[in-house]
């Protein structure tokens, strides 16, 4: 065999061997399958830059609509109303007809019954009772409507009237919480009571008595916190011979078993001087005195130990109080001789938000979520929590309330015999 032989026959071997697939042996790959996964990589690429630039773009856009949203809102002026939709509704031959802010809409009451009225100004309820002169407190989906100086309160939620409290004594003031647990400030001839009833009407175990001449005082004004655990009241007491004025918190959970009175708070060196004709709690550990010369803020985080978080001297004369769920406000007779009024609004802790001085002869203030409402039977006037005008303008009916439509350039404005959600553009 010669040599050239031999290395052929060495040669298709190699050859033979080369074409022979080892498993688990990598697959020598061709230029062509090389070309094809760059070009699926490629592609794989191109449509996650895409999905990038699409949700990027998508963000932008977002964040653009939220910024003009945000900015229309706090500085546009409307200057033209339509009405949406109306109702009307029959006289009423008691002289007396109401709302308040509940739910959706409003809750209207009168001294011969109540209802709920929605969003689309439709009954969701209707109920009677006899009454000769109704007050109110609302507190998110619960309502109470009590008869001063009478004996009952109806109890209320979205649904309907979910029960009735008959009290012993007559009544002069009532607070309501979230859940329906119901406060009263009964008076007698020789003391002061205040009782809780449950949402069906029925008398809880608990409850502070007072006399004017007495350590605690006469009860001016209560409220209670969300979950009703929390009361806190304004008093005033005989000392020296005078007048003093206090603000008081109880604690009413199985926590405040501990304090024998339930009382867990009391301020009164700031009040000497001074007169708090209300209390409020505007969240579920906020609460605001309204003194006559003064508006304190107070904190129940520690629901054992209230805190006082800032007292606001107020030199001039305070015309109106008002308050909602994170904010508290009032109007003074403004100093200044270009406008006859000025406008606080703070926060919930007691930081100033902003002040706006006015000419306007209101009669009312309402705040609704962001808007401050001034009105009189005939008019009203818009800001925002910004201090901005929003709008200003007429009704051709009297006015009883208004407050925040469905959508957030509608309003909703009652008088006895109307009620019309209007929009704004």
């Amino acid at each position: 065999m010669t040599d050239m032989s031999s290395m052929s026959r060495e040669t298709r071997k190699k050859q033979l061997r080369s074409r022979i697939i080892t498993p688990g042996a990598p697959h020598p790959r061709s230029s062509h399958e090389e070309d094809s996964e760059q070009i699926v990589k490629k592609a794989e690429h191109r449509t996650r830059l895409r999905y990038i630039i699409i949700f990027l773009t998508i963000l932008t856009l977002i964040a653009a609509v939220t910024i003009i949203n945000y900015w229309y809102n706090r500085s546009f002026l409307y200057s033209e109303a339509t009405v949406v939709w109306e109702r009307q509704f029959e006289r009423d031959d008691t002289g007396f007809v109401a709302f308040e802010h509940f739910g959706d809409n409003m809750i209207k009451y009168s001294k011969d019954g109540a209802s709920y009225i929605d969003a689309k100004g439709k009954d969701v309820w209707i109920q009677s009772y006899q009454m000769r002169s109704p007050i109110i407190a609302v507190n998110g989906d619960y309502a109470a409507i009590a008869d001063q100086q009478g004996n009952s309160i109806q109890i209320f939620n979205k649904e309907g009237v979910v029960g009735t409290a008959t009290t012993e004594m007559p009544i002069t003031k009532i607070t309501i919480s979230s859940k329906g647990l119901v406060a009263a400030i009964l008076q007698s001839s020789t003391a002061s009571y205040i009782y809780y009833y449950r949402k069906e009407g029925t008398r809880l175990r608990l409850g502070i008595t007072s006399y004017l001449n007495g350590e605690i005082g006469h009860p001016l004004d209560i409220s209670l916190s969300s979950d009703g655990s929390l009361l806190i009241g304004s008093y005033i007491y005989l000392k020296g011979g005078e007048l003093k004025n206090r603000v008081a918190f109880y604690n009413f959970s199985e926590v405040g078993k501990n304090v024998s009175t339930r009382m867990v708070g009391g301020f009164h060196e700031m009040y000497d001087n001074s007169m708090i004709p209300r209390v409020c709690y505007l969240d579920e550990t906020h609460s605001v005195a309204f003194a006559d010369s003064s508006i304190s803020f107070y904190s129940s985080l520690d629901v054992m130990s209230p805190e006082l978080l800032k007292q606001i001297p107020v030199e001039e004369e305070i015309k109106t109080i008002f308050y909602g769920e994170a904010y508290a406000g009032l109007i003074v007779k403004s100093v200044n001789g270009e406008y006859d009024y000025r406008l606080d609004l703070y926060s919930s802790e007691g930081n100033h938000i902003f002040s706006k001085d006015f000419s306007y002869d209101y009669d009312h203030v309402d705040i609704d979520g962001d808007n401050i409402f001034l009105y009189n039977e005939d008019s009203c006037r818009i800001y925002n929590r910004f201090g901005n005008l929003k709008y200003e303008g007429t009704f051709d009916f009297p006015v009883s309330k208004i407050g925040n439509g469905s959508f957030p350039n509608q309003i909703i404005v009652t008088g006895p015999q109307v009620i019309k959600e209007i929009k704004l553009h």
